[in-house]
Protein backbone atom coordinates (compact mmCIF):
# COMPACT_ATOMS: atom_id res chain seq x y z
CA UNK A 1 0.00 0.00 0.00
CA UNK A 2 1.50 3.28 -0.95
CA UNK A 3 1.35 6.07 0.89
CA UNK A 4 -0.95 8.82 -1.23
CA UNK A 5 -3.11 5.78 -1.01
CA UNK A 6 -3.40 5.80 2.84
CA UNK A 7 -3.45 9.02 2.97
CA UNK A 8 -6.88 9.66 1.35
CA UNK A 9 -8.13 7.20 3.99
CA UNK A 10 -10.62 8.70 6.55
CA UNK A 11 -9.73 6.97 10.01
CA UNK A 12 -12.39 4.73 10.26
CA UNK A 13 -11.16 3.52 7.21
CA UNK A 14 -7.68 3.10 8.10
CA UNK A 15 -8.91 1.25 11.42
CA UNK A 16 -10.58 -0.97 9.41
CA UNK A 17 -7.31 -1.73 7.35
CA UNK A 18 -4.79 -2.35 10.06
CA UNK A 19 -7.75 -5.00 11.65
CA UNK A 20 -7.49 -6.66 8.16
CA UNK A 21 -4.01 -6.55 7.91
CA UNK A 22 -3.36 -8.14 11.73
CA UNK A 23 -5.48 -10.68 10.96
CA UNK A 24 -3.84 -11.45 7.87
CA UNK A 25 -0.49 -11.55 9.27
CA UNK A 26 -1.54 -13.55 11.99
CA UNK A 27 -3.06 -16.23 9.12
CA UNK A 28 0.73 -15.69 7.33
CA UNK A 29 2.41 -16.47 10.72
CA UNK A 30 0.16 -19.83 11.14
CA UNK A 31 0.73 -20.94 7.78
CA UNK A 32 4.79 -20.06 8.32
CA UNK A 33 4.97 -22.09 11.21
CA UNK A 34 3.00 -25.20 9.51
CA UNK A 35 5.16 -24.83 6.44
CA UNK A 36 2.90 -23.88 4.06
CA UNK A 37 4.16 -20.18 2.96
CA UNK A 38 5.65 -19.84 -0.30
CA UNK A 39 6.64 -16.18 0.06
CA UNK A 40 8.06 -14.83 3.25
CA UNK A 41 8.06 -11.22 1.79
CA UNK A 42 4.26 -10.63 2.13
CA UNK A 43 4.97 -11.12 6.27
CA UNK A 44 7.54 -7.91 6.40
CA UNK A 45 5.41 -6.27 3.68
CA UNK A 46 1.97 -6.69 5.69
CA UNK A 47 4.37 -5.21 9.10
CA UNK A 48 4.70 -2.61 6.91
CA UNK A 49 2.09 -1.63 5.67
CA UNK A 50 0.53 -1.56 9.21
CA UNK A 51 3.37 0.34 10.82
CA UNK A 52 2.23 3.11 8.03
CA UNK A 53 -1.08 3.05 8.27
CA UNK A 54 -0.41 3.44 12.06
CA UNK A 55 1.88 6.34 11.91
CA UNK A 56 -0.75 8.13 9.18
CA UNK A 57 -3.44 7.84 11.70
CA UNK A 58 -1.15 9.17 14.15
CA UNK A 59 -0.42 12.22 12.11
CA UNK A 60 -4.34 12.43 11.47
CA UNK A 61 -5.52 12.48 15.14
CA UNK A 62 -2.12 14.25 16.94
CA UNK A 63 -1.53 17.34 14.36
CA UNK A 64 1.72 18.88 15.40
CA UNK A 65 1.99 22.83 14.39
CA UNK A 66 4.47 23.16 11.97
CA UNK A 67 5.42 26.98 11.66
Amino acid sequence: MKMTEIRELNTDEIHQKVADLKESLFNLRFQHEIGQIENLKRMGETKKDIARLKTTLNDKTNPINRD
